[in-house]
C-alpha cells in the first residue's frame, strides 16, 4: 500500500537499514519507508557486516547503539552512510550520548508516517517541507 508516495523519490532507490531490537518498531519503520527507499530489516548490527549492499542510511535502536559502541565508528564500517538513533521519548540520556558519539539525530517514538518520512529526507539531502507551527490566540 502507498501512502502520499512522491514518484521521483520512488525510483530514486537509496538504501535504508533498519536495525532495532524491538521488532514491532523495526517492521513499523520499514512498513513506513519501503514505498519511497530500498528499505532493509536487520536483525542485528552483526548483519551488516556480511551485508553485500552499502547503506545511504541507517536508523538503528538506541540501545543497540549503546551496546555496540561509539556511533562514528558504526558510519565508518558502513561507508560513511548517515545514521539515526531510533529511541522513546524516555531514553533522553541514551539519546544525548548518541548524538554526542556521531549518530546524525534521533528519530522519536511514536513514530509517524510524516515525521519519519521526513527525517530521512532530510538526512539523504531530499528537499523538505518546512513546517512551522503557529499559535492562534
Amino acid at each position: 500500500m502507498q501512502i502520499g508516495v512522491d514518484a521521483a523519490r520512488a525510483v530514486e532507490n537509496r538504501r535504508v537499514f533498519v536495525v532495532d531490537d524491538d521488532d514491532i518498531t523495526a517492521t513499523v519503520l520499514q512498513f513506513m519507508l519501503q514505498d519511497e527507499n530500498e528499505t532493509h530489516l536487520l536483525s542485528d548490527l552483526a548483519a551488516l557486516a556480511t551485508s553485500p549492499l552499502t547503506p545511504d542510511l541507517l536508523l538503528v535502536g538506541v540501545a543497540l547503539l549503546a551496546a555496540h559502541g561509539a556511533p562514528s565508528a558504526l558510519k565508518t564500517e558502513c561507508g560513511g552512510a548517515r545514521l539515526l538513533a531510533v529511541a522513546d521519548r524516555d531514553a533522553g540520556t541514551a539519546a544525548e550520548w548518541a548524538t554526542s558519539a556521531g549518530a546524525d539525530g534521533v528519530l522519536w517514538k511514536p513514530l509517524t508516517v510524516e515525521t519519519v518520512r521526513r527525517a530521512v529526507d532530510r538526512q539523504l539531502g531530499r528537499r523538505t517541507e518546512l513546517h512551522i507551527p503557529v499559535a492562534v490566540r
